[in-house]
């Protein structure tokens, strides 16, 4: 019986880290004894997540995007104005490891009224289109 214990370090890539987060999955997935007599437990279920739970995932909030030639990107400076693809109020992706989840709006946080965040008001469907 062979247990992998991949313990990730900071100075490893995200890449990396996931790549031992599965390995390590599997090795307890393979280690516990099969029980054709029941299902898997809530504890079963709750012990495997933990795994999976500290993998880093990339998170964006695309506010816009916009096409440009070359030219117009060097000649951007200190003050410049690029216009993007969506008018102030349409609402923003949640982009996470380059898939889009979901869609949300802008607010301002309630506990800290210098910065913003985003109330998610779409999830987008696992399935393919």
């Amino acid at each position: 019986m062979t247990q992998t214990n991949a313990v990730a370090t900071e100075a490893d890539p995200p890449e990396e880290q996931l790549n031992r987060a599965i390995e390590e999955l599997r090795g307890v997935l393979h280690d516990e004894p099969q029980r054709p007599e029941s299902g898997p437990t809530v504890e079963d279920s709750m012990r495997n997540s933990g795994v999976i739970m500290n993998i880093p995932v990339d998170v964006q909030i695309v506010l816009g995007s916009t096409e440009m030639p070359v030219s117009d990107l060097m000649a951007l400076q200190k003050g410049s104005t690029v216009a993007l693809n969506r008018r102030i109020g349409e609402p923003v992706d949640v982009v996470v490891n380059g898939r889009k989840i979901a869609r949300g709006e802008i607010t301002v946080l309630e506990n800290d009224p210098s910065r913003f965040g985003i109330r998610l008001t779409e999830i987008i469907s696992g399935k393919p289109a």
